[in-house]
């Protein structure tokens, strides 16, 4: 006897796996909430691509200027913890400008062939630098 076709568990189904397909092409951290920049937050999406690097995109809205800060700096650098390689500069912090620059938005799109395990933001006089040097503003876990 064939059993008849059961379209709530097709159903089910086919949608586990398109959302478990679209989180494994993707993944979403989160920044924490900082004593040092309280109103702070943001995000960072990884997405490793068919190169095998992982393309990352920073997003963070209301982070003060850099030389606001009671330690005033220049600018701020994105760090990341990477799978064993280490600590990883990955880049400057470029705030929004145009119309809305008051608004307190920074970006960030770029790329590292190292796996990141978390990310940080520091406050730095300079951006060129292999090691951070700054005080922490922003983490995820």
């Amino acid at each position: 006897m064939i059993k008849p076709f059961n379209t709530s568990l097709f159903r089910f189904s086919t949608l586990f796996a398109i959302i478990l397909f679209f989180s494994a092409c993707s993944k979403k951290y989160v920044f924490d909430r900082s004593a040092i920049v309280p109103a702070a937050a943001g995000t960072i999406k990884v997405k490793k691509d068919k190169n095998e690097n992982y393309g990352i995109k920073v997003a963070v809205r209301n982070l003060a200027p850099a030389d606001n800060l009671v330690e005033s700096r220049n600018t701020y650098v994105l760090w990341a913890n990477t799978s064993g390689n280490g600590i990883k500069n990955l880049g400057q912090l470029k705030n929004a400008s145009g119309l809305f620059s008051k608004s307190l938005k920074s970006e960030l799109s770029t790329a590292t062939p190292f796996e990141p395990q978390s990310f940080f933001i520091t406050a730095e006089n300079k951006a060129d630098l292999n090691y951070p040097d700054g005080q922490v503003v922003l983490k995820t876990k």
